[in-house]
């Protein structure tokens, strides 16, 4: 269930921005479609809580939502009309967010200890989003024919090809068409029907009174009394609108630098971020929130300006670098605010503050990203006539680097940890 869940999404979500610049999409056009995503995230908090806690049972909303949305995600494959496209992209992703937290809904009660046993569950998710991005990055097709192109930065003697089908007419990428989104379609309807067949989850809150002040998680509003905890519920809010550029331009930034199978280079973040999962541990109990938090940050100040200063061909290094950055980026931020929500809000908010959090950074703070950053892009692209024929890039990662560098410093000047303060007190 949660490899497949995590193919899904990354199937389609990081190939778009290359298929919508290859069918001409303005960059505008392409932020709007990355800030659907956003618009879900605020929405299905809604869905979750008035009808899969109350009224059905978690499996089998699991599996409506996944069949409905492999229906939608075919549909926005046949889309080339930007208006259009954000919509029917809209609708998809609203059948699809939700289910984030519903495969969490059913896995958690099968579990006799959540914190030790879900991590290596979990795994499987990102397992499935590397698998996604290798399966589409290395796939070429061309009139009739499909093959798999493993190019070797190294040279390495050994077969790079393997043809599923012979055709005729140039190889292009998979990425640069709608395949990804037709091969989501078909994952989402398999998963769609498999979830009939997972374990039976009851809806946890039948029978009682809907609260929008729940499901919002307005409670954890009384955290912000907290001066520290404030100053990181607005760094985060600040941090994610240059974040969203990385989700929605670097695969489209990796192919105008002339970096083949972009959409497969791009797990290498989500490889690195399995690294520095593992290695969490031994850093936060050394390191504290705080810093943490501020490697984080920092990271993706470094990764912007990796990409501001690397190229496709002698420092196409520094473009490795910036995706290997990842592990870093996500863990010591996202992973690690979670994990600072979790210890400062009370037991009976603890859910809510969550839900708080996940909606001002993935929620509110990504969409304003995503559109931003797509005025960003469009108005540093080049034009040869009514063609796009590329992007001022280092100036857009500039702007990037600059904005996340403002919110650190923010951060690093107003926020105090506690737990350190603490120590030294009591020492």
């Amino acid at each position: 269930m949660m490899f497949l869940e995590f193919f899904i999404w990354g199937a389609w979500f990081v190939p778009m921005g290359v298929y919508l610049t290859a069918i001409k999409f303005p960059g505008s056009a392409i932020g709007s479609a990355y800030s659907a995503t956003a618009i879900a995230a605020i929405i299905s908090p809604f869905l979750i809580g008035m009808i899969a806690d109350r009224f059905f049972s978690a499996e089998r909303v699991l599996a409506i939502m996944h069949i409905a949305g492999g229906i939608l995600i075919f549909a926005v494959s046949r889309v080339v009309s930007p208006g259009l496209f954000f919509w029917v992209l809209l609708a998809y992703t609203i059948t699809y967010m939700p289910t984030v937290a519903l495969v969490n809904a059913i896995a958690f009660p099968q579990m006799d200890d959540v914190e030790k046993e879900f991590p290596s569950i979990r795994v499987f998710g990102t397992l499935g989003w590397i698998v996604a991005g290798l399966l589409i990055g290395f796939l070429e097709i061309n009139e009739g024919g499909a093959r798999w192109n493993f190019d070797h930065p190294l040279n390495l003697p050994i077969e790079t090809m393997f043809t599923l089908k012979a055709g005729t007419g140039a190889w292009i990428s998979a990425s640069s068409t709608s395949i990804p989104m037709a091969l989501t379609s078909v994952v989402a309807i398999v998963l769609g029907l498999f979830s009939f067949f997972l374990p039976h989850t009851p809806p946890k809150s039948k029978g009682q009174a809907v609260k929008i002040r729940d499901i919002l998680g307005l409670d954890a509003l009384s955290l912000m009394k907290d001066r520290s905890f404030s100053v990181f519920v607005i760094c985060s809010f600040l941090i994610c609108i240059p974040l969203a550029a990385y989700y929605g331009f670097a695969a489209m930034f990796l192919k105008e630098m002339g970096i083949q199978n972009e959409t497969a280079k791009m797990t290498m973040g989500q490889m690195s971020e399995m690294l520095f999962m593992l290695v969490m541990p031994f850093f936060f109990i050394r390191l504290g929130v705080k810093k943490m938090l501020l490697i984080g940050m920092l990271a993706w100040v470094a990764r912007y300006a990796l990409f501001a200063g690397g190229n496709g061909q002698s420092l196409a290094s520094m473009l490795y670098l910036g995706i290997l950055l990842h592990g870093i980026c996500y863990d010591f931020f996202f992973v690690t605010g979670q994990i600072y929500v979790d210890n400062e809000a009370p037991e009976d908010i603890r859910a809510s503050a969550q839900g708080f959090i996940a909606m001002v950074t993935y929620g509110v703070g990504m969409f304003i990203g995503s559109i931003m950053s797509g005025w960003i892009v469009e108005h540093y692209q080049i034009m040869r006539g009514e063609e796009i024929a590329g992007h001022l890039w280092p100036r857009i990662w500039i702007i990037m680097c600059v904005m996340a560098l403002a919110a650190t410093v923010i951060f690093a000047l107003l926020f105090k940890d506690k737990a350190k303060k603490e120590d030294v007190a009591a020492e």
